[in-house]
């Protein structure tokens, strides 16, 4: 896989929850080809807390649209955790190899991969739409700083 960012970012509450998605995919016998690839995004990683999380990088349950290499046609579609993951209504799993591209892909960044069949395939991230937890915690974590300077 390579993508046209060095370090892809990822918010300190996804990652402790995908390292142990990557780990226990890698024990098992057949473990998902994608396990290793998350496991390798994971390690180029930039870990950022979540009040400082962009609001434009694909993180988990967030929902947005890219283009893809073929088509030029602007898709939608939500970023969700291995079993939540339903291609009628755009869920894509990120234990798969095109989940594990698009995390942390900013509006604008270019993610590729290669399809089972050896085929590089491209998506483009247009537009991003966070997470509604990722909202909740940034909100949760502003106010905590104001209580902090006013006394």
């Amino acid at each position: 896989m390579h993508t046209s960012r060095a370090h892809p970012a990822i918010s300190l509450t996804d990652y402790g929850k995908l390292a142990a998605i990557a780990t226990s995919g890698m024990r098992w016998r057949r473990f998902p080809p994608a396990a290793r690839l998350l496991s390798n995004e994971l390690a180029r990683a930039r870990v950022v807390a979540p009040p400082d999380f962009p609001d434009d990088v694909v993180s988990m349950h967030s929902t947005f649209e890219f283009e893809d290499g073929f088509r030029a046609a602007v898709q939608k579609a939500t970023l969700v955790y291995p079993g939540e993951e339903d291609a009628d209504t755009g869920r894509i799993s990120v234990l798969t190899p095109l989940g594990v591209a698009l995390i942390g892909v900013a509006a604008g960044q270019t993610a590729s991969w290669r399809a089972p069949s050896g085929e590089l395939r491209t998506r483009q991230g247009r537009r991003v739409v966070p997470a509604a937890n990722m909202v909740n915690v940034r909100w949760t974590e502003c106010t905590k700083e104001l209580r902090g300077c006013c006394g």
